[in-house]
């Protein structure tokens, strides 16, 4: 099986070193496989998908002006 490095800050590290007993390497290891089943889900959508670029750039602004009006934002 291939190695993967993985880079944490120095908090991190430390919080994960208080818990000796968890398997870090399958919980990374679950948390990837997890994230490209999303991915795979999401890019099957895409693939069906009939909108345009067009399409996605005012939904895109849609949101956003949705999200700053909930926050009130201009």
């Amino acid at each position: 099986m291939p190695n993967v490095t993985v880079s944490l800050p120095d908090d991190l590290k430390e919080a994960m070193g208080e818990h000796d007993e968890v398997n870090w390497s399958a919980v990374i290891r679950n948390a990837i496989h997890d994230h490209l089943r999303t991915l795979a889900i999401a890019d099957a959508i895409a693939k069906k998908s009939k909108l345009t670029q067009k399409d996605i750039g005012e939904l895109d602004h849609l949101v956003k002006k949705g999200i700053a009006k909930r926050h009130g934002l201009p």
